[in-house]
């Protein structure tokens, strides 16, 4: 039976929902081609729906379920109602000039997620980057950008950053090469606001950071960044998150998402311990 979660975004109640429409379909014996013979609809909407792509219409639902053989009152009531949350836009939304198509999907995992950890080798992550740090990026990234569109790319991050310091707020560990730490972004006295709010966010209960060292050489995931997202929902599978310059790819097979699991592990053992972070950030920030 479905079941109403309120602490969830958008995001991963239209994949919750849909992995729930799609094991009453099949338990059903129906086809993705049945299933839209039934609702007067094609394959490529139930594939959809199933897939958390796009909204999901509380009306197209009840078809279903009554297709699916779907007949309690009290079981559609909660469908419909977990549709109708699932279809609310995230806030996200009011940046839609400025957020890529292939990243609104990272903001409502990020949005959802109770543990958050993510492998960072070049620049600091957007939940941890100054402001001023984040204009300096986002000037280098759109050089052709006026000065109303750079404003709105650094709000949208600013406000994404309310994620680590909300109520309920996610567990969120970060493993960084000391590279980052060391690019100068903006200048020296950027980088050492940056490095002074590394250590305020370190000291964050919920926040982890961890540093490799040059020392440590080569190590799993020098290819790029990652983000791994899990979930307080027991339905829900972790989902690997990376990007590159004008896409990104998400991963929820669990054979897949184990090996970045087991190699940010490793990356976790080779770099140095929580406990010394702060002391390491105060270190480079005497030197810049």
């Amino acid at each position: 039976m479905a079941q109403t979660r309120p602490a969830s975004g958008p995001t991963v109640l239209r994949m919750i929902l849909g992995r729930q429409l799609q094991a009453l379909r099949e338990k059903a014996g129906m086809t993705y081609e049945q299933a839209a013979e039934a609702i007067y609809s094609s394959p490529w909407t139930i594939r959809r729906m199933e897939g958390a792509e796009g909204g999901l219409k509380p009306l197209t639902v009840k078809s279903l379920l009554m297709a699916y053989g779907v007949t309690d009152v009290r079981e559609i009531d909660t469908f419909l109602a977990l549709s109708r949350d699932a279809s609310k836009p995230g806030w996200w939304h009011s940046y839609d000039d400025v957020l890529p198509p292939w990243f609104r999907v990272a903001l409502g995992l990020e949005e959802s997620a109770s543990l958050i950890r993510a492998y960072e080798p070049q620049v600091v992550p957007g939940l941890l980057q100054t402001e001023n740090y984040i204009r300096a990026i986002t000037t280098a990234n759109f050089p052709g950008a006026g000065a109303e569109e750079t404003d709105r790319r650094v709000a949208l991050r600013t406000a994404r950053q309310q994620l680590l310091t909300r109520p309920g707020a996610p567990e969120y560990w970060v493993v960084m090469d000391e590279t980052v730490l060391r690019r100068s972004i903006g200048g020296p006295s950027i980088m050492r606001a940056q490095l002074a709010h590394l250590i305020e966010a370190a000291e964050l209960p919920n926040v982890t950071v961890q540093i490799i060292p040059f020392a440590a050489g080569w190590h799993p995931a020098l290819y790029g960044m990652f983000n791994i997202f899990r979930f307080p929902d027991q339905e829900m599978p972790d989902i690997v998150y990376s990007e590159a310059l004008t896409s990104a790819y998400y991963l929820n097979k669990p054979e897949e998402t184990a090996r970045y699991t087991e190699a940010l592990d490793r990356m976790s053992a080779q770099a140095a311990p929580p406990e010394h972070t702060i002391n390491t950030l105060r270190d480079i920030l005497k030197e810049t």
